[in-house]
């Protein structure tokens, strides 16, 4: 019997105790983290209910959609559980809503659409998440003994502005290629009334022609009705752009005075990931 144990893949009776020990450690979460696992059935059952209307609906896009959203709510967990990563009740709270709010609302409800500012809110929430992520991991390497760094508050704080940042243009270089490559319109486009080119200089000597009060554009012979000019996504990417700074600025400064004050403050740690330090002997056993 203790061969059965200790070898549980070789033997129905191990698998039966892998299962009732993997059982007990979900209740003990449930147990330590109530608000967090209702938030998760929440939204993991709104999905699944969003899902099976699509599948009424035949809108297979959307389908596969809710199945990528279903998949996003496990890497939180994915990540805990194999890197050794403690990710806070509030970040990992915030990071299932934003999935939620960015792939259902946004995209299958159309919120980037009839909700003004929510693309923009969005956007807002990234910078600031990312910012806290980066601090983190600038943090940890700095206070790392195997490591040789003794950053700065300030060096910390600009790095991981930095890294929320570039997070930021990458993204957008995604949208960019999804829109070039696809035919999508994540880059979403803003009604102008001026434009300001040097494209509609008869002279071709690279003096700016400026038209103002466009009221309408004609393309093909047909009226767009839009009631300006349509702009093909520059301004929504320099305005997400410029959210995702203002979000990592205030993540940034809040950082600062955390790491000046080495840790007393308590709300930036409930955004910031940190590594989990295993007692070798608990693992063993």
């Amino acid at each position: 019997m203790d061969s059965i144990l200790v070898h549980p893949g070789r033997s129905f009776m191990g698998k039966k105790v892998r299962k009732r020990i993997h059982s007990v450690t979900l209740r003990e979460q449930i147990r330590r983290e109530p608000g967090l696992f209702a938030v998760y059935i929440l939204l993991r059952t709104s999905v699944i209910l969003v899902m099976i209307a699509q599948i009424l609906n035949k809108d297979w896009q959307n389908v596969m959609l809710c199945v990528f959203t279903l998949f996003l709510f496990t890497v939180p967990s994915f990540i805990e559980k194999n890197w050794h990563i403690d990710i806070p009740n509030t970040l990992e709270v915030i990071i299932l809503v934003f999935i939620y709010a960015a792939e259902i609302l946004g995209e299958i409800r159309a919120f980037y659409v009839s909700v003004p500012g929510w693309d923009t809110a969005l956007h807002t929430i990234t910078g600031f998440l990312s910012a806290a992520v980066g601090f983190s991991l600038v943090d940890i390497i700095n206070r790392n003994e195997h490591t040789k760094l003794s950053l700065s508050p300030v060096y910390v704080a600009i790095a991981s502005f930095c890294f929320s940042m570039t997070i930021g243009v990458i993204w957008e270089f995604f949208e960019f290629s999804a829109d070039m490559l696809f035919g999508l319109d994540m880059q979403k486009d803003t009604i102008v009334h001026s434009i300001h080119t040097v494209m509609l200089d008869p002279t071709a000597s690279n003096k700016v022609v400026s038209i103002t009060g466009i009221t309408d554009v004609v393309v093909n012979g047909q009226s767009l009705g839009l009631g300006g000019y349509l702009d093909i996504g520059l301004i929504d990417t320099m305005k997400d752009l410029f959210v995702n700074l203002i979000g990592a600025f205030v993540f940034s400064v809040i950082g600062f005075f955390y790491i000046k004050g080495r840790g007393s403050g308590r709300f930036a740690k409930r955004f910031m990931p940190t590594l989990r330090h295993h007692n070798k002997a608990k693992d063993e056993e």
